[in-house]
């Protein structure tokens, strides 16, 4: 059986990738009219890591929530978990105050195949049952394997299957566009 060349990203031209501060804002504007539209006054954030986190800490500043925010690591939850193995980098997830009957707003950096926020979902359910769970992306592209979609969302981006979307940050945040690259034989 013919094996497939390792892979490794490259990073494209950053001014490739769009400028933050545009999505930031509409993020903000997304959050902020989904939560009005189904009256949602006490909304908690629980951010996934590490971009999803950053985004929450972002989102509650310019939301003037005074809660604190949850943050999860779903690497337990994936569902490549034994094919991959663990994260070199797993946190503890941490959630300080009760999900069962709260709304919740699920943040992630960008939504892509699905599989992060099922893992994220799961992770959520056992802590208890929220009223409701918004999912809230800087990015939304294309490319999901599962039938999720954000409820709020800063842009709706086509890239192609090898090219990727990476948050940086924590401070500043910025957007890398990075692609997959083979290398051949020689390394």
């Amino acid at each position: 059986m013919p094996t497939r060349p390792p892979s490794s990203w490259r990073t494209i031209l950053p001014t490739s990738a769009p400028a933050i501060e545009p999505l930031l804002a509409a993020l903000v504007a997304s959050v902020r009219a989904r939560l009005a539209e189904h009256n949602i006054v006490d909304p908690r954030l629980v951010g996934i890591h590490s971009g999803g986190v950053w985004l929450a800490q972002h989102l509650s500043q310019a939301l003037g929530l005074t809660e604190p925010i949850g943050e999860l690591d779903i690497s337990f939850y994936r569902d490549d978990f034994t094919r991959v193995g663990m994260h070199p980098t797993v946190r503890p997830s941490r959630i300080p105050w009760d999900v069962e009957a709260r709304h919740l707003v699920l943040v992630d950096d960008v939504l892509y195949t699905g599989r992060t926020i099922r893992a994220a979902l799961n992770e959520i359910f056992d802590y208890g049952r929220p009223a409701s769970v918004t999912l809230a992306v800087l990015v939304s592209r294309n490319g999901r394997e599962l039938p999720i979609e954000a409820g709020a969302c800063g842009a709706h981006l086509t890239l192609p299957p090898n090219q990727q979307l990476k948050l940086r940050g924590p401070a500043p945040l910025h957007l890398e566009l990075v692609e997959r690259t083979s290398r051949g034989a020689g390394g």
